[in-house]
């Protein structure tokens, strides 16, 4: 689970809705109509826009950000010892017994292509390959969020002017202009809430997430073409610690 996102989450409305609650009533920010406009609008638009099946992908994204938790790569390193030091005491091959452990599919992959001979120029195609991918689903979907970040707070100016010319038509009465201008302007202050404390800084989240995620398959990568090519271990684990800051390196020894 990622702590930071959770955090951030309950920290930023918290702060809002406490803000709020000092200077009046929380219940004065709740409009039916408004919600209406911003959330249906933002849903609708974004339909427009993607296909179905990736707008629908866009719960899983909201899942994987929240409770999924980045490789730890010093970690990873480590378990890439024990498959180098295994491979050069009892060949490549002893390595296939320990594929049905390995849960990650992109290692487990790798390891297969080299234990099945594969040449390493061929394993590295595939791998990048898998990678060239990778990048592009997680670009998609840090995109319909954004997407989404720029939708909601026009939606909310559009929520606003409806409610400005619902307050024209009863200037009549000077009693309820404030309330109406009150309502006409909630709906950008949703858009606004929406964009800047949750789709936009998800975005990021992700775009964030997919750069690491990356460099963690560049390590597995550089890994599995190590062991394929017979280096020695002690060569792999220093090629390996390049990928961490230097800082960082002493815990994978």
């Amino acid at each position: 689970m990622d702590l930071a996102t959770i955090i951030g989450i309950l920290l930023s409305f918290g702060l809002v809705v406490s803000g709020i609650m000092v200077g009046s009533s929380l219940f004065i920010f709740i409009d039916v109509p408004s919600m209406l406009i911003v959330f249906g609008g933002t849903i609708g638009a974004t339909l427009v826009n993607y296909p179905l099946n990736q707008v629908l992908g866009v719960i899983a994204i909201f899942k994987k950000t929240v409770f999924s938790q980045a490789e730890n790569p010093a970690e990873i390193i480590g378990r890439f010892m024990d498959y180098a030091n295994r491979a050069r005491r009892e060949g490549i091959l002893s390595l296939e017994p320990l594929l049905k452990e390995i849960d990650d599919d992109y290692l487990r992959k790798g390891l297969q292509l080299t234990v099945d001979g594969l040449e390493p120029a061929t394993i590295e195609e595939i791998l990048d390959t898998e990678v060239s991918f990778l990048e592009q689903r997680h670009e998609t979907g840090a995109e319909i969020v954004s997407a989404m970040g720029a939708y909601a707070p026009a939606l909310g100016m559009i929520g606003t002017v409806i409610g400005l010319v619902q307050m024209l038509q009863s200037m009549a009465d000077p009693s309820s202009i404030g309330p109406a201008m009150a309502v006409a302007l909630i709906t950008t202050f949703y858009g606004a809430l929406l964009a800047n404390l949750l789709f936009l800084p998800m975005a990021g989240k992700l775009r964030n997430r997919s750069r690491h995620e990356v460099l963690i398959r560049e390590l597995v990568k550089e890994g599995i073409l190590s062991i394929s090519k017979g280096e020695n271990p002690r060569i792999i684990e220093e090629k390996l610690n390049s990928f961490l800051p230097p800082k960082l390196r002493q815990s994978a020894h």
